[in-house]
């Protein structure tokens, strides 16, 4: 496996973290609507990258795997549910959201270095098929992040002075 097959394996599996996360989060946090329906969306984003990824390595005679479905997700909706009634009744749910989104973050910031090397790569093998990929999907990447930034900046004053 070279180099470009590693960082296309890498960027798929950090999107489903990504993509998974946003779903847990958007149900943990169902109370808190704009969370919710955001966060919600931008797992979509993920999983379509996974699919331009799987298909992308496929092309190349790597196999990534498929993305999620909507059942997978589905079989642990009403877990998922219960726990954010739970965490809604708890003392710190605030906390918590500044956590998880601080954990989104984090992914959605690791997914765009994979991207920008990815791009950096096919730039220099003039690979424009990766380009391409890459072209597309980062900037999607990048508002994921300026979202959880965003959420992060408006929100914490007013839980951390609350405590």
């Amino acid at each position: 496996m070279n180099g470009i097959d590693l960082t296309l394996r890498t960027l798929h599996r950090g999107e489903r973290h990504l993509a998974h996360d946003l779903v847990t989060v958007a149900e943990r946090h169902r109370t808190e609507h704009e969370v919710h329906h955001v966060a919600t969306d931008l797992a979509r984003w993920s999983r379509e990258h996974m699919r331009q990824l799987a298909e992308t390595a496929a092309e190349r005679g790597a196999k990534l795997g498929e993305p999620p479905g909507h059942s997978a997700d589905g079989v642990f909706a009403t877990l998922r549910e219960k726990a954010s009634e739970a965490v809604a009744h708890r003392p710190e749910p605030g906390l918590l959201l500044l956590r998880d989104l601080r954990e989104l973050h984090v992914l959605a910031a690791e997914n765009s270095l994979h991207w920008e090397m990815l791009a950096q790569a096919a730039q220099a093998s003039r690979d424009s098929a990766l380009l391409t990929l890459a072209s597309s999907c980062h900037p999607r990447t990048l508002r994921q992040m300026r979202w959880t930034n965003t959420m992060i900046k408006n929100l914490a004053p007013q839980i951390l002075t609350s405590l």
